[in-house]
């Protein structure tokens, strides 16, 4: 096989939403980046949603990206957190795919804290050929990505299995 259509983990970006700004985005945040050991950034509001008294620009969550070493440390433990189990339907038709931790209890390595209470976060793991994604993002002369080169859900399917994660 080409080495340039092997699969690698782009980034993954861990988010926690938790509706609006004080005291519980400032535990977020610490707990956020006790789990990770990274800068965390806060999420602002785009949209105005009367029934959750948010309006654009409020601050409502926190988020961090993990890229290279890290972020394959980080994702075994994030599997471990949910079992080895994610849903198929996850996968999104580029490749990347998402899941949850419902309690941050369950990440190994992490111990309650009475302070912070009981919160889950969101894992996005970006996927990405060894070679040729470039091409989509630079600033000049930018192109598509060939269908060829595109990750379908089969293949994040095998990949995958390299974590010994199971499809449900």
């Amino acid at each position: 096989m080409n080495p340039m259509k092997n699969i690698v983990v782009d980034k993954i970006t861990v988010n926690m939403g938790v509706g609006s700004a004080g005291e519980s985005l400032e535990k977020a945040k610490n707990l956020l980046k006790r789990i990770t050991n990274k800068n965390v950034v806060e999420t602002k509001a785009k949209v105005r949603n009367p029934t959750f008294k948010i309006k654009p620009g409020d601050k409502i969550g926190v988020k961090t990206t993990i890229r290279g070493a890290d972020a394959i440390e980080f994702l075994k433990r994030a599997f471990d957190a949910v079992d080895f189990k994610i849903k198929e339907s996850s996968i999104d038709d580029l490749g990347n795919f998402s899941f949850g931790v419902a309690e941050y209890i369950d990440f190994p390595g992490v111990k309650y804290d009475p302070n912070i209470g009981i919160l889950g976060f969101d894992v996005c793991v970006t996927l990405k050929r060894a070679g040729g994604t470039r091409v989509a993002k630079r600033r000049r002369a930018a192109a598509k990505i060939g269908k060829d080169h595109l990750i379908t859900k089969e293949e994040v399917v095998e990949f995958l299995k390299q974590f010994k994660v199971e499809m449900v």
